[in-house]
């Protein structure tokens, strides 16, 4: 079984997105002893923002070969992943847009999704995503600033496109003070080393 992990976080070893989704990772990785870990940072490896010529599968455009090498690289590992764990920290109310830039990579008509006349089809099936998502405040549903919360929302709008329906451990309220910091880092880690470990939770 092959593991993607993505982490999108510019704050490095204080990141509660990246300890969360690296306990993720590690509770997979106890249950899969054969687990083939790729990893992909990209706050250390950024990807630039997307244009025309940098989509998977454009034509050829001189001078950016190794641009439209790295596009179809991205995309040819997610899609060789049975298992893609991401860390999603909330910037200013959505995804970073290291983060934004990799889903543009793999959000691709014909490669990951398809129109057709009774609407969209996933393409990426089967496939599981699990996502450590932080937050500073608190926007989950019933509190105030939940209609601005556009991390979650996203993810579960883009993945659903592919035909994934992504599964979530947040932390939320890491900003209020560093109590409420501990606490939420506490139960999100417990909530990683608890997720379902079997094959049939990419289908539930």
């Amino acid at each position: 079984m092959k593991l993607l992990h993505v982490d999108a976080s510019i704050t490095g070893e204080h990141s509660v997105s990246r300890q969360v989704s690296a306990a993720i990772v590690e509770r997979l990785r106890q249950a899969h002893p054969g687990l083939d870990v790729v990893r992909r940072d990209l706050a250390a490896e950024p990807l630039p923002h997307l244009t025309l010529a940098h989509m998977p599968g454009a034509p050829p455009v001189a001078g950016l070969e190794a641009e439209q090498a790295q596009s179809n690289a991205v995309i040819d590992e997610f899609l060789g992943a049975d298992v893609v764990v991401i860390g999603a920290p909330m910037y200013n109310f959505t995804v970073p847009s290291q983060l934004k830039a990799w889903i543009d990579r793999i959000l691709v008509g014909g490669r990951t999704f398809r129109y057709t006349a009774e609407g969209p089809e996933g393409l990426a099936k089967g496939k599981r995503v699990v996502v450590a998502l932080s937050r500073g405040g608190f926007y989950g549903p019933g509190a105030p600033a939940a209609a601005v919360e556009h991390v979650e929302s996203y993810l579960r709008a883009a993945f659903g496109l592919m035909g994934v329906n992504p599964e979530f451990v947040v932390a939320e309220g890491i900003q209020i003070s560093p109590d409420h910091r501990q606490q939420a880092l506490a139960g999100a880690l417990k909530a990683a080393g608890e997720i379902a470990v079997s094959a049939e939770a990419a289908t539930a």
